[in-house]
């Protein structure tokens, strides 16, 4: 038969789903996979060529400073989305809290109560640097996207973060008895840390939010932006973690232990969160109150206070978390839940 009329034959009629194959549809489907492959891509790249070695001198203290930088900027966006209002604690933020000081003193124990020494303890404090770390200053940003309270996170974050000032304080010089760090001294300049990329964007947030109202207007309307900004800063924490490994002089029989023992609690945790969130219908709050950690901070923490190989644990549970990011995204965005951040 002919086509009559209007059906003519258009060679471009079966061709309905190129925008799924389209790069800029693979790139918004796999954000957080592409931002660590780019991270470690960059991070080889540079290492092993040695025409690009000026650039490289230059360019890690360059991004050593910037990616606090991100980090408010991350923040300041999030804030900026928040109803101060609803910002209270709840049921499960009692029992999050409950099970990471369990964690850190098990943990703790373990350290103590063995007197564990050389690569050992090393291995122990990597372990403890993952578990005492606080809730991710991003969690609040993957959280909204998966359809949970942006408030309830922003809360949490809060909290987790000062517990985890509490208990650095009193437990790393317990295992480190040779550094010089006294409590108060310790306590505050952690503190510090801990307003300058907490307190400071929340306050800024608050004032244009009440005050700068077309400013802040602007700033809401740009879907995603606080997503794409972490993106951005997953880019150059991978990179700083693949050097951390590529780096350290250890065995590589160290290197697969930690690796495989921060999967299982990255797992645990995110597993643990979930099941408390449960009880209280918000499951998608708790796994990630638990299980996405502030792992920049942990890093840091573990190359001031700790011996420095124990940074090889939350740099390889960066890589854990932002997987479990990954897939929960694709689930929620294959399901037709993904919300707008």
């Amino acid at each position: 038969m002919q086509p009559k009329g209007n059906e003519t034959v258009n060679p471009r009629k079966k061709m309905p789903n190129i925008k799924k194959i389209s790069p800029i549809r693979i790139l918004k489907d796999w954000t957080l996979p592409v931002a660590m492959t780019m991270g470690t891509l960059i991070y080889l790249l540079f290492a092993n060529i040695d025409a690009f070695d000026p650039i490289a001198q230059q360019a890690g203290p360059f991004f050593d400073k910037i990616l606090p930088l991100f980090m408010f900027f991350i923040l300041f966006v999030t804030f900026c989305k928040v109803n101060f209002h609803k910002m209270r604690a709840v049921r499960w933020h009692l029992w999050a809290g409950v099970v990471q000081v369990l964690l850190i003193g098990v943990v703790m124990a373990v350290i103590l109560g063995y007197q564990l020494q050389g690569s050992t303890l090393v291995f122990m404090e990597a372990i403890l640097v993952c578990v005492v770390a606080p809730c991710a200053a991003a969690a609040p940003v993957v959280t909204q996207k998966l359809g949970g309270s942006l408030e309830q996170m922003t809360t949490y974050t809060f909290m987790s973060n000062f517990l985890t000032v509490l208990f650095i304080p009193i437990c790393f010089p317990l295992i480190e008895k040779g550094e010089s760090m006294g409590f108060w001294e310790a306590f505050l300049q952690i503190f510090y840390g801990v307003t300058l990329v907490l307190v400071v964007p929340m306050l800024l947030a608050y004032v244009v939010k009440h005050f700068f109202k077309p400013l802040h207007r602007r700033i809401v309307s740009v879907k995603d932006l606080s997503y794409y900004l972490w993106a951005i800063s997953l880019v150059i924490v991978t990179g700083t973690t693949v050097k951390n490994i590529c780096q350290a002089d250890t065995s590589v029989l160290f290197l697969v232990g930690t690796a495989l023992t921060t999967l299982v609690i990255c797992l645990g945790q995110y597993a643990i969160g979930r099941q408390i969130g449960r009880r209280f219908n918000h499951t998608n709050e708790a796994g990630q109150a638990l299980g996405q950690k502030n792992t920049a901070f942990a890093i840091w923490i573990a190359y001031t206070y700790l011996h420095p190989l124990s940074s090889v644990g939350p740099g390889c549970y960066i890589l854990w978390q932002n997987t479990v990011n990954s897939i929960e995204i694709y689930q929620r965005k294959k399901e037709g839940k993904l919300l707008k951040s």
